[in-house]
């Protein structure tokens, strides 16, 4: 058991090198293998602090990226879920709040304490930042279905209303983001033969 700060910041450091082998549904649009949860993190955290001047309303910028930097560590205990998997989606806000307690835990309280409240405020969606992370959180998997001529939405089976239904959430955070993904949606569902 870690005594030092020094110790429990290391640790926590190694844990989430885990990440890195948490596979998403999301096919790589260069490469035909899953993006891991690691990779999204860091692709959705540089993609806000581009795509920031997009927000409904004004952001912390720095805030939002440390949201997209920590919002999917939980998955190193709970797993990816699918987003269109709806019995894996009613497990998992429980999965997720118990890999919460234990991995912020790893580290000395205070940094604990304000990586959870960033977690907490990311899962809630009700601020500004959390509405504008999450805006980007799904907009990255809709670029990837259209890069890939819809591959994670086709192998499956998901329809376009699903798709539809699971993303709007994107106008939440961004009009201007929802528009351009409605349209990316739009494209991908005709070219595939996405049922309605």
């Amino acid at each position: 058991m870690p005594t030092t700060r020094l110790e429990q910041q290391m640790q926590f450091i190694r844990e989430i090198d885990d990440l890195k082998s948490i596979e998403r549904r999301t096919i790589l649009r260069n490469n035909p293998r899953w993006e891991n949860s690691a990779e999204h993190s860091w692709h959705v955290a540089i993609s806000v602090w581009l795509l920031a001047e997009h927000s409904n309303d004004p952001i912390d910028r720095d805030k939002v990226i440390k949201m997209m930097l920590i919002h999917d560590i939980v998955e190193i205990d709970a797993g990816d879920t699918f987003v269109y998997d709806n019995s894996g989606m009613a497990e998992k806000e429980a999965k997720e709040l118990a890999a919460a307690e234990r991995l912020f835990n790893i580290l000395p309280q205070d940094q604990a304490t304000e990586l959870r409240k960033i977690w907490d405020e990311f899962e809630a969606g009700e601020t500004a930042e959390a509405k504008f992370a999450g805006s980007v959180d799904r907009l990255l998997p809709v670029t990837h279905n259209h890069d890939t001529g819809g591959k994670s939405w086709v192998d499956h089976n998901v329809t376009k209303s699903q798709v539809i239904e699971r993303n709007q959430t994107i106008n939440d955070g961004s009009n201007r983001l929802w528009h351009f993904a409605k349209g990316l949606i739009d494209n991908t569902a005709k070219k595939v033969g996405l049922r309605d």
